[in-house]
């Protein structure tokens, strides 16, 4: 076996006791393969962050979630939230307790709010009218806001979920709309929260969108937490040296603001974040094949089995993926070459990396997808009626597991009713 390209993987001693090729040749190819070591190593990363004796970490599973993935982030002192019922019910399945959940719902009908209201979870609203829906249906309750505190950051516009051109959270001159209709409907504001975006490598927006929430907050004063938000970044060009988030910084600027309020508070409340990539993206590698390379006009193409139905990233954001190469043969390459390395499905779009060089590829080549944990197999899809790939665990022994097959052809069918 030689790892043709590998110095991440192999740096990270990622597959264990195991190899890519036997994996892609035990389980088949897309595959999502993870460490749990890494992911144990960002859960306990994000927890030291502040030193604030009721400081929370609220993994947020729209990233990934995976059952044995969200029961080992619950076992390392994790709790969670919830964009949906169909997460709610899979954190509770992981062994969360409803109020280790805060779920954060975006444009929701009754139905859901009461499936959330009688699964007994904490509930945050988005808007005036969800507040208003919510106060009808649970009069009396308790509730929280999402707050749009002026200032969004991230990687792309479509991932910037606060400031002037996003659909989420209340904006800041709304906050006294928000006390009438907590008044009107006898609703307890236990607690605050926001989210600026996602994929942030410096904390400077990050530490700004605070003074807007801890000022909002000051104007109540029975809340029992503030949830800061996530959008902690990765560095996703790790070839290239690309620098990590300073974690060390950002938390002792947030330990000592959050140390300054409470003390004007007047008592000591919960704050909490909310990563999702942050926690699982670095732990997963896709796997793939190379099942045909060929020349168009001038570029040359590696196709692979891994279309966009199977991460879809690149494709939607424009995102970067570093990427390895592992032969069986053991055969090294004798050049580099530039490339463009795409999947399988029917679409000009379906581009994995654009004009990426690399050691020559070869037919039945491995690729590894790098720092694929987060929005990847749970942005996954059967367009073009493609199978969803199998995800394995790189457990913290070195041992291999399954955690979720492969679709089949069968699974397509199920779907209908005959």
């Amino acid at each position: 076996m030689n790892y043709i390209y590998s110095i991440i993987s192999t740096g990270k001693n990622f597959y264990g006791d195991t190899d890519p090729v036997a994996l892609a040749e035990e389980f088949g190819t897309p595959l999502y393969v993870y460490n749990e070591n890494i992911l144990r190593k960002r859960c306990r990363d994000l927890k030291g962050l502040i030193s604030y004796d009721k400081f929370v970490v609220n993994y947020s599973p729209k990233a990934n979630s995976n059952l044995e993935l969200l029961k080992i982030i619950r076992d390392e002192g994790l709790r969670a939230d919830a964009m949906s019922p169909g997460e709610i019910f899979l954190n509770l399945k992981a062994g969360y307790q409803p109020g280790e959940i805060l779920y954060i719902c975006n444009n929701v009908g009754e139905d859901e709010f009461l499936y959330a209201i009688q699964s007994g979870v904490n509930i945050s609203v988005d808007s005036l009218s969800q507040l208003e829906m919510f106060g009808k249906l649970n009069p009396g309750g308790e509730v929280a806001f999402r707050l749009n505190p002026g200032v969004g950051a991230g990687h792309h516009e479509k991932v910037r979920t606060a400031g002037s051109k996003t659909k989420f959270g209340i904006e800041m001159k709304l906050v006294p709309h928000v006390k009438k209709l907590l008044k009107e409907y006898n609703l307890k504001l236990i607690g605050i929260n926001q989210h600026i975006g996602s994929l942030f490598l410096t904390g400077e927006a990050y530490l700004r969108s605070t003074v807007n929430i801890l000022k909002v907050a000051r104007e109540f004063e029975e809340l029992e937490f503030i949830d800061l938000g996530g959008g902690f970044g990765i560095p996703y060009k790790k070839q290239a040296k690309e620098e990590r988030l300073d974690l060390r910084d950002l938390g002792k600027k947030l330990s000592d603001r959050i140390a300054k309020w409470t003390a004007g508070y007047g008592k000591k409340i919960e704050f909490m974040i909310e990563p999702g990539r942050y926690i699982v993206a670095e732990s997963s590698i896709l796997l793939g094949r190379v099942n045909a390379v060929k020349s168009n006009y001038g570029i040359k193409y590696i196709g692979t089995d891994i279309g966009f139905n199977v991460l879809v990233r690149p494709a939607m954001y424009d995102s970067h993926h570093d990427i390895e190469i592992y032969r069986k043969e053991g055969e090294p390459s004798d050049h580099e070459e530039t490339v463009r390395i795409v999947g399988n499905i029917c679409e000009t779009g379906d581009i994995i990396a654009k004009d990426r060089k690399l050691p020559e590829l070869f037919e039945k080549d491995i690729i590894g997808i790098l720092d694929s944990g987060a929005y990847g197999f749970s942005m996954s899809s059967n367009y073009n009626n493609r199978l969803r790939p199998a995800e394995v665990l790189v457990e913290a022994n070195g041992n291999c597991r399954l955690i979720r097959r492969r679709d089949t052809l069968e699974d397509l069918a199920g779907k209908f009713v005959e």
